[in-house]
């Protein structure tokens, strides 16, 4: 499982480097520009075919009924469930899509009511939502394949091939923004979207080969195995769909800050989602099939080990990287994003929504393993249940705190609605399967708090004397400087502080280092 978990926090480290040379990418050509804004609207609507419809049966429906049929009826009849799924999702998604093609100049106008007000461009830059969004709902049906692609690899244990796809998903991006945003604008960012999600699948194709995988022409809706995707799905749905209404309120709401606040919180939250991808995402993603096994099986007394440990892990490597983020957001912006159209205006407003996106970090990494321990029992309900009232949180608290906060306001009620969320999978999690280590989890929690603590002040020391010896966060080669020293500075001391406490995490990683 280590071994799994390392492979796919490799893949989910490139893939969030090459997010963050995206965004670069993108703030090199746009900035912060309305155009810019428009764009981010019209992605969010194929995004929510996805995600809604491939997203739910991946984790929480796909891979843990796959693993108990192939348990309990063999091969043959694992794939026929896998094919009738892939196929079942195909048509499903380019419906969705179609219809969504058609409601497009009804649906869009209401994701930012506010977008181009402070320019004066309501309507062209409407106009150009909806444009946007129609080229890109292409994308929803690749994804719909390539995401069903992955869970097939996932369940039989192959992490290579979907741990390579993000990355030629953001390489398609890069190339858009660096090579057609001149001739063609935002359009061809709508261009690279396209053809990345094309290369997600394309990338795919030669390792379901690989696993074995038999395809069949079949819907197969008698089959026990559909229908317990199909039940589990539908929990999950609304599940993704609240996840994905956050999106948009943060949209919705920064529309009526300036045209820039939407573009700054986009960036900021992606940043922000670095670690909780490279750290959450990657030890999930790849513990995921062995909790679904163990929970078929009826291993319980393993299954708390695993998510405990896990939950720890998740812990010990996200906490430090959300103080760290904290400290060092201004450096981080000015050297990943600030060049070209992305100037020292819009570095100010990324840096205040990432501070406040870096305090739910460790939240948000934490609900990774969480839910999946839930979709792993067949448990879909509950982690739904958690996601909705966050959600309930999120539009209150963006409703309440965007007025004399701003930006901040914004960042904010996502990263208290996802602390909610993560105490809440935490304490239901904890009672459904009679324990999950809490004084283990508490003892390691404190321990890396500590650490944290030890390494923030290190940093805070360093930035200190950095800037007594003249050398400044707002240019490149400063926040270059200060970034790595800071940083080197932090990790080392977290490190050293980790040791010193004894904590198991640090020594799980240096053994294995």
């Amino acid at each position: 499982m280590a071994g799994a978990a390392s492979l796919v926090a490799l893949g989910f480290i490139g893939s969030r480097v090459l997010g963050l040379v995206r965004s670069a990418a993108i703030a090199h050509s746009f900035g912060t520009e309305p155009e810019l804004s428009a764009y981010w609207v019209a992605f969010r609507l194929p995004d929510l075919v996805f995600q809604v419809l491939a997203g739910a049966t991946l984790a929480a429906a796909f891979i843990p009924t796959f693993s108990r049929v192939q348990l309990r009826a063999g091969e043959d009849a694992a794939w026929r469930l896998a094919a009738s799924v892939l196929n079942l999702v195909s048509v499903a998604t380019a419906v969705m899509a179609g219809v969504a093609w058609l409601l497009a100049p009804l649906i869009v106008p209401w994701l930012a009511p506010g977008l181009g007000a402070d320019a004066g461009r309501e309507a062209e830059l409407q106009a150009l939502a909806i444009e946007l969004t129609r080229v890109m709902l292409l994308s929803p049906v690749l994804f719909g394949v390539s995401g069903m692609a992955t869970g097939i690899l996932n369940a039989r244990r192959h992490f290579l091939a979907p741990a390579l796809a993000p990355m030629f998903y953001n390489l398609g991006i890069i190339a858009a923004a660096l090579f057609l945003a001149k001739p063609l604008g935002v359009h061809g960012l709508a261009l690279g979207v396209l053809a990345g999600s094309a290369a997600h699948l394309l990338v795919q194709l030669p390792a379901l080969r690989t696993v074995g995988m038999r395809w069949t022409a079949s819907f197969d809706f008698a089959s026990d195995g559909v229908r317990e995707v199909l039940r589990l799905m539908g929990p999950r749905v609304v599940g993704l769909a609240a996840a994905q209404v956050n999106f948009v309120v943060l949209m919705f709401f920064g529309s009526f800050v300036s045209d820039a606040a939407i573009s700054a919180v986009n960036y900021a939250f992606l940043m922000a989602m670095m670690p909780v991808g490279v750290v959450g995402m990657a030890i999930s993603t790849a513990l995921f099939p062995t909790l679904a096994q163990q929970a078929a099986t009826r291993q319980e007394q393993t299954l708390r080990a695993t998510l405990g440990a896990s939950l720890r892990m998740i812990l010990f490597l996200a906490v430090p990287a959300s103080v760290g983020l904290f400290l060092l957001a201004r450096p981080a912006v000015v050297l990943l994003l600030q060049r070209g159209a992305f100037d020292a205006d819009s570095t100010t407003v990324v840096v205040a929504a990432l501070q406040v996106f870096a305090i739910g970090i460790a939240a948000n990494a934490a609900i990774e393993i969480l839910s999946r321990g839930f979709y792993a029992l067949a448990d879909t309900r509950t982690p739904v249940q958690y996601a909705l009232l966050g959600m309930v949180m999120n539009v209150a608290l963006c409703a309440a705190l965007v007025g004399p906060f701003g930006v901040r306001g914004l960042a904010a009620a996502g990263s208290l609605a996802a602390l909610v969320e993560c105490a809440g999978l935490w304490w239901s999690l904890h009672h459904e399967l009679g324990g999950l280590g809490r004084r283990q989890v508490l003892r390691s929690f404190i321990r890396t708090l500590v650490a944290s603590i030890v390494m923030g002040q290190v940093i805070v020391i360093v930035l200190v004397l950095l800037r007594a010896s003249g050398v400044s966060d707002a240019t490149m080669i400063g926040a270059f400087l200060t970034s790595g020293v800071a940083g080197a500075a932090g990790i080392i001391s977290y490190a050293a502080a980790s040791g010193q406490l004894h904590s198991e995490e640090y020594r799980a990683i240096a053994s294995r280092l």
